[in-house]
């Protein structure tokens, strides 16, 4: 008997979750599998996934219906960060058209607990309409949509960001907060405490790392406003690594 598979199948892994380096891992110790990981940049928060990986744009849809025709993948695997909906659906269609397997790595959202006070909303606009002038908000959205949250508000906002930066010179209400996680619940309890922070925002990421803030903002009695996640595509969709594993066995 052979000691490998005649055919390996080569699965195109779109990450940007921690459920896609365990899926990395978990895949690069298979005979039966080729995996090559994608990124649209190279992660800063930790180091490079156990498998061949590309970074960048794939050139629109159709260029990535040519690098998924060129590489000969047999299916795609979409572990990207919940809120990165329109790499996903983008994947969703191409492999549609191509009739490529696909599925959606995608953990639960959170849910709140008792003595947790949570407003969720649609988007980043949506916030100032909770906020009060003079508020001091702790957010970990990103600085992608920054201008988005803090257009037309007149509270002060401290972003966290991985990297030490200059905040942008348009938004006078902005300061940057510089750290590497994940943090604990008593580093997020600091943090909070420190900056004397009235009202916590937050995307509902799902995922046990970072719902530190969360704890951490229900134990100080603090107000959370969650951005709910943005529309997913119509595809298989799985919620931990083992059923993703599952499913390419049964490829």
């Amino acid at each position: 008997m052979d000691a490998f598979p005649k055919h390996r199948r080569h699965i195109l892994l779109l990450a940007g979750s921690g459920e896609a380096r365990d899926l990395a891992t978990a895949l690069s110790e298979r005979a039966d599998c080729k995996v090559t990981g994608s990124f649209l940049f190279p992660p800063r928060s930790f180091g490079p996934l156990p498998v061949p990986t590309r970074y960048g744009r794939f050139g629109g849809e159709d260029g990535m219906a040519r690098y998924l025709l060129a590489e000969r993948i047999d299916a795609v695997v979409d572990a990207t960060h919940p809120f990165a909906h329109q790499i996903s659906a983008s994947a969703a269609r191409v492999c549609a058209r191509l009739a490529v397997p696909i599925v959606q790595v995608l953990r639960p959202p959170w849910t709140p607990e008792e003595g947790d006070r949570w407003t969720e909303v649609a988007d980043e606009r949506a916030v100032a309409a909770f906020l009060r002038p003079g508020q001091r908000v702790f957010t970990t959205t990103g600085r992608a949509t920054l201008e988005h949250l803090v257009a037309q508000c007149s509270a002060r906002f401290f972003v966290r960001q991985l990297e030490e930066r200059a905040p942008p010179a348009n938004l006078k209400n902005v300061c940057y907060v510089t750290g590497t996680g994940p943090f604990s619940v008593d580093e997020e309890r600091e943090t909070l405490s420190e900056l004397e922070i009235d009202v916590l925002v937050a995307k509902n990421s799902g995922g046990e790392p970072s719902k530190t803030k969360l704890i951490a903002a229900r134990e100080l009695g603090l107000p959370v406003i969650l951005i709910a996640r943005p529309p997913q595509p119509d595809v298989l969709r799985v919620e931990t690594v083992r059923e993703a594993l599952h499913w390419v066995d049964r490829l």
